[in-house]
C-alpha cells in the first residue's frame, strides 16, 4: 500500500484494531525484564560513565524532552554522545556529524547510549517495545497522526525503529543542513515510520515483541542483519501480516 501524500491532513481515519491500549501484561513484562537486565548492566552503564568523564567530560547524560503517552511529556535518558550546543532539534542528519564524539560513535552503532532508558522503563515513561518518543515539534505539527500512534507507552525499540533505522540513517547523512535533513525526514522516513508504528499496535503481541527485541540485539550484534521472518527464517524485514500496510 503506497502512502498518500495526505498523510498528514487532518482527515485521518482509524484502522481497526486500534483503538485498544497495550494489555496489563505488557507493563508486567517490561518491569520484570528492565529489572533482570539492571543488575548485570549496572556494571556496564558505571564503565561507561566513568569513560564519558574520562573522555568527554560532564555532562554524562542527554536529557531530551519527549512526548510519551496521553499527551504527558517526560525527559528521555541517554547518554551524551555529541558536543552539547545552545540550541538543539529536530532530526540527526550530516549537518550534526561533526558532533559526534569518538566514543559517541561507539556508543551510538552498539546503542550502549540507550542503556539509561531501563530507568525511564521502570518510571513507566517507556516500554521495551513500542512507538520511539517524539520530540514535542512533530507532535504540534502531525497532530492526528500523532493521536494514533501515542495510543501507547513509546518504545526503546519498535516494528519501525527495526525495518527503518539504518536505511534512514544513510538517508540523513547525506544532508548537510539542518533544512535538508528535516526535509528528508519528514518527506522520506516520517511517513514510513508513523504507518509502522500503527502498524505495531494491530498486531501488537508478546510473541511480536519479542520478535522485535531479538532482531534488535541481531542488528547491534551482527550490522547488515537481515532479520528472521515470523516463521523463523532469514530474510523479509516485515512480520507476517503486515508487508501491504507497511507502504
Amino acid at each position: 500500500m503506497a502512502i498518500h501524500h495526505g498523510w498528514q491532513a487532518g482527515a485521518v481515519r482509524e484502522p481497526p484494531g486500534i483503538g485498544v491500549r497495550a494489555p496489563d501484561g505488557k507493563r508486567l513484562f517490561d518491569i520484570l525484564l528492565a529489572l533482570a537486565l539492571l543488575l548485570p548492566l549496572s556494571a556496564v552503564m558505571l564503565a561507561v560513565a566513568g569513560l564519558l568523564l574520562l573522555m568527554q567530560g560532564r555532562p554524562l547524560l542527554y536529557l531530551s524532552r519527549r512526548m510519551g503517552a496521553s499527551g504527558q511529556s517526560f525527559r528521555l535518558l541517554k547518554f551524551r554522545t555529541m558536543v552539547p550546543v545552545a540550541e538543539d532539534g529536530g532530526a540527526t542528519g550530516g549537518h550534526k556529524s561533526w558532533r559526534i564524539t569518538r566514543l559517541g560513535h561507539l556508543l551510538r552503532r552498539s546503542r550502549i547510549d540507550e542503556l539509561p532508558q531501563l530507568f525511564n522503563i521502570l518510571a513507566g515513561d517507556m516500554s521495551f517495545v513500542g512507538p520511539r518518543p517524539p520530540l514535542r515539534e512533530y507532535v504540534e505539527r502531525f497532530p492526528h497522526r500523532y493521536a494514533l500512534v501515542l495510543r501507547m507507552r513509546p518504545g526503546v525499540t519498535g516494528l519501525a525503529t527495526l525495518v527503518c533505522h539504518a536505511h534512514e540513517d544513510r538517508i540523513l547523512a547525506r544532508c548537510l543542513t539542518q533544512a535538508a535533513t528535516q526535509a528528508a525526514y519528514d518527506r522520506r522516513c516520517l511517513p514510513r515510520k508513523l504507518r509502522l508504528e500503527m502498524v505495531y499496535q494491530q498486531h501488537q503481541s508478546l510473541a511480536l515483541d519479542l520478535w522485535i527485541i531479538a532482531n534488535t540485539l541481531a542488528t547491534v550484534i551482527r550490522p547488515g542483519w537481515r532479520y528472521w521472518r515470523r516463521r523463523g527464517r532469514p530474510g523479509n524485514p516485515r512480520p507476517a501480516d503486515t508487508a501491504h500496510a507497511a507502504g
